[in-house]
């Protein structure tokens, strides 16, 4: 079964797999402009890999194109030649591209010794790079600008000389605040997902002892876009740790507000869309219903009016953050049912995605899917999506999603009257929990009551249920113990026992009278 994986997941064969048919097209011009190369043997793999469904060498050394020994370094070739034909297309020529394109020009420019002609061309990149806030490029022009410089002597050079000298300071330092916000945002977001949210005061402290320690000094007046972009994203990610739900809105909010123009948006697509599934995520989690409608109606209608750049990543992104948004609104809702007809379609994007999505995002639908279901009453069908997360390797990073899909296996084989499973359910969840070192108390009270129901006689329920949701209930707004409540609304489903109604009416009452 690894081998398989693996094989999938060559990265020759799946780069092939995410051409498009322009793509292919165009490498096929690409490749015949070479001269001399259309029977060459790269483009013999090509055309071979591009037929194949599954990735599998014994195939390919059989059709007799290539040697064992030759494979490799004839990959490594293919792989080169399909990424230089897609630089050349114009789909994918961002700002990006086109200005390291004209420093490559001016580089050879300059390599010829035609300094002037190399100089103005990068003048010309540097102030496209400004314009876009690409800092770190504009910092390796202004760095060939004063190699050139010392060797192309003009009368104005002791000027020349200290607007350079200025520039890159002022370059170095803008940078230098960027990679030190950037690398703490990164670095809270990776902890978030290992170890999922604060569980106590000790944990609570190492964040804000890191959160303040790791912070640069700056001058906020003096922050760029892109600045202000991983300030607010290393907020955000200190905010979700601590569960401080009301801060991630704000700075989720602000995240957005700066793309203020559609020229940002065009430029940073992907920031773009990240920031715009904060504001719903923060929204979701505050159950600001009305907000969070009003936001993910937008969002539609950007994605369906064309407003947000098309390519593979954002084309990715958004199947992820749309899909996962609906799902949540129908959660909001207490509208499960109108919501199955999402499952098809998930399934079907995974599917289409699967050489390229991170198992991490397929399990949390999975685990969403599965909510769906439960929700609608369908248990059987929410154990399914259950095991397959369950069931799944290498997720090591959504530890907390591991325990709270147990959690919910084991209150829908409940739900299925599957009694005689339960007793072995309910030890395999314990088992696993303190394995994981996750056990948090709403866990423990919710297990030992599940487990004892069996002992309670059928007149004798409701009470029971009362009991539990009284214990339950205090730990609602309780600063570590109410993340328990996040991924899996018990008191709700408790709620529906005890008044005997459906769990999404139950929802759909509480949402009412919830914050807008």
């Amino acid at each position: 079964m690894n081998t398989s994986f693996n094989q999938q997941n060559d990265a020759l064969f799946v780069l092939i797999k995410s051409l498009t048919k322009s793509e292919k097209r165009q490498f096929n011009l690409y490749v015949g402009r070479l001269g001399g190369n259309i029977d060459a043997k790269f483009f013999s793999l090509f055309k071979f890999l591009e037929k194949q469904k599954i990735y599998n060498e014994k195939i390919i050394i059989g059709s007799g194109i290539v040697s064992k020994q030759q494979l490799s370094n004839l990959k490594a070739h293919l792989y080169k030649q399909i990424l230089i034909s897609l630089r050349l297309n114009p789909a994918h020529k961002n700002v990006r591209i086109q200005i390291r394109e004209q420093l490559d020009f001016a580089t050879v420019l300059y390599q010829k010794g035609l300094y002037k002609q190399s100089l103005k061309l990068l003048e010309k990149a540097k102030n496209m790079a400004l314009d876009n806030e690409e800092k770190n490029i504009a910092y390796e022009i202004v760095e060939l600008e004063k190699v050139i410089e010392t060797q192309y002597i003009t009368r104005s050079i002791s000027n020349r000389a200290n607007q350079l000298s200025i520039q890159a300071k002022e370059l170095s330092q803008h940078n230098v605040i960027a990679s030190k916000l950037s690398n703490l945002s990164l670095l809270l977001y990776s902890h978030l997902i290992q170890n999922g949210y604060v569980k106590n005061e000790k944990e609570l402290q190492f964040v804000d002892t890191y959160f303040k320690n790791k912070m640069p000094v700056f001058n906020f007046q003096n922050l760029g876009y892109r600045e202000k972009l991983w300030l607010y994203k290393a907020h955000l990610w200190r905010s979700f740790l601590i569960q401080d739900f009301l801060s991630s809105y704000k700075y989720a909010r602000k995240c957005l507000n700066l793309f203020n123009n559609s020229k940002l948006i065009n430029l940073h697509p992907v920031f773009y869309l990240k920031s715009r599934n904060y504001l719903l995520e923060t929204s979701f989690l505050m159950k600001k219903v009305a907000t969070f409608k009003k936001e993910l109606n937008f969002f539609e209608s950007e994605i369906d009016k064309k407003q947000i750049p098309m390519n593979m990543n954002t084309e990715l992104l958004i199947f992820l953050y749309l899909y996962s948004n609906k799902l949540h609104l129908h959660f909001l809702e207490g509208s499960f049912e109108k919501g199955e007809y999402l499952v098809e379609v998930i399934n079907n994007k995974i599917d289409k995605y699967k050489n390229r999505l991170d198992n991490h995002y397929v399990v949390l639908l999975y685990y969403k899917i599965a909510c769906l279901y439960f929700g609608m009453g369908k248990n059987k069908l929410c154990i399914v999506y259950l095991q397959k997360i369950i069931r799944s390797k290498n997720i090591s990073a959504a530890e907390d999603l591991q325990c709270f899909a147990r959690v919910l296996n084991l209150i829908a084989h409940y739900e299925c009257g599957l009694d005689y499973d339960l007793e072995r359910q309910f030890v395999d969840t314990y088992k696993f929990l303190l394995k994981m070192e996750n056990l948090q108390e709403v866990q423990k009270i919710f297990l030992t009551s599940i487990k004892d129901l069996n002992d309670v006689f059928p007149h004798e329920i409701k009470n029971e249920f009362k009991k539990i949701h009284t214990k339950l209930k205090k730990f609602e707004n309780h600063p570590y113990e109410k993340r328990a409540f996040l991924y899996l609304d018990i008191l709700s489903w408790l709620e529906s026992k005890i008044q005997n109604k459906p769990i999404a009416l139950i929802i759909k009452e509480k949402n009412s009278f919830s914050v807008k």
